[in-house]
């Protein structure tokens, strides 16, 4: 149960600290939900969810009980007010009890109420068990780095006493909004586990061991981290190793051996991938077009940035936006 974490102790929200790199990583977790659901199950109820590959899946449980299965020998008890943030949409399975068959979570019938909303009624009929559920993605490359550095699940409970009375009080209003639904419940449902996905992830960075390498190591790091942050927010300016070097108050040699040292790679090279992930995701989630996007990621020509794209992901980006 090593990669199991749970929530410790957390004051109430606080500002984002902009000047921090990797709360910077953190602002940019631009969560899109790409589906929402209130399951209503008696006993006995089993749903085998599916791996949803590239996806976080927030199961938050807001009144009964729900023995969840890792598949890899780990098995926990969620109980009302708990809630389980799985980064990787690995394949899970949940049960009232562990005994209890399973059924495809397709293969239950749902209520739409929306193309991206909708209610569940399952089971046997016995004891209730309601949860809240949400899966989303990330369109950010600094977000999915981040989001590649977390464990299987990440564990959050509002029966810690420390944990903030704000945690608390947005399950209470989850479950309230889950039970009793309102005139625009669906967006509040879908606001509130947004907060709770960048809650969970925020208390994981609290205490993630300090990596002597890595690209978690190199944002923490005070000097080199700045120049990070600085490039992440302005991709498509003219970066050399000297400019950043200038940002982070280092020589040119030594911030180029600092930066191979913590993340294992030149500089240059991480810019051109980093741009590269960049203008992935624009060619999936926007119509720009290839000239717009090769601006945005700092190439002056179309024919320059299909070059590098094509070298790095190894297609050109007409046919990567076929896919």
């Amino acid at each position: 149960m090593s990669d199991i974490v749970t929530e410790e102790n957390h004051p109430a929200p606080v500002k984002v600290d902009r000047h921090d790199p990797l709360n910077e990583a953190l602002h940019l977790l631009n969560l899109s939900g790409t589906f929402y659901c209130v399951p209503e199950l008696t006993a006995p109820w089993g749903i085998a969810v599916p791996e949803l590959a590239k996806r976080l899946v927030l199961i938050v449980v807001t009144e009964g009980k729900c023995v969840l299965d890792l598949k890899n020998g780990d098995v926990l008890e969620l109980g009302q007010g708990q809630l389980a943030l799985l980064p990787h949409g690995g394949a899970v399975d949940l049960r009232d009890h562990p005994c209890s068959p399973l059924t495809p979570l397709f293969d239950i019938p749902a209520k739409r109420h929306s193309p991206n909303f909708e209610t569940m009624s399952f089971g046997g009929g016995g004891v209730m068990t309601r949860m809240t559920c949400g899966v989303l993605k990330v369109d950010h490359a600094a977000a999915e780095r981040l989001i590649e550095l977390l464990p299987p699940v990440i564990l959050l409970d509002e029966f810690d006493l420390l944990a903030g009375r704000w945690v608390e009080g947005t399950l209470q209003y989850l479950a309230e909004e889950a039970r009793n639904p309102q005139p625009g419940g669906e967006t509040v449902l879908t606001r509130l586990t947004d907060i709770l996905v960048v809650q969970a992830i925020r208390s994981w960075l609290k205490r993630a061991p300090d990596q002597q390498t890595g690209w978690l190591a190199a944002l923490r790091d005070a000097k080199v981290g700045k120049a990070l942050q600085i490039f992440h927010k302005e991709p498509e300016a003219s970066w050399t190793i000297e400019r950043l070097a200038q940002h982070a108050g280092m020589s040119r040699s030594a911030f180029a051996a600092r930066f191979k040292e913590l993340t294992g790679e030149g500089v240059m090279n991480y810019v051109t991938r980093w741009r590269m992930q960049l203008a992935c995701s624009e060619l999936k989630n926007s119509g720009s077009s290839l000239a717009g996007i090769a601006s945005a990621v700092g190439y002056e020509s179309e024919a320059a940035f299909a070059r590098a794209f094509k070298r790095v992901v190894g297609q050109t980006p007409a046919s990567f936006r076929k896919l």
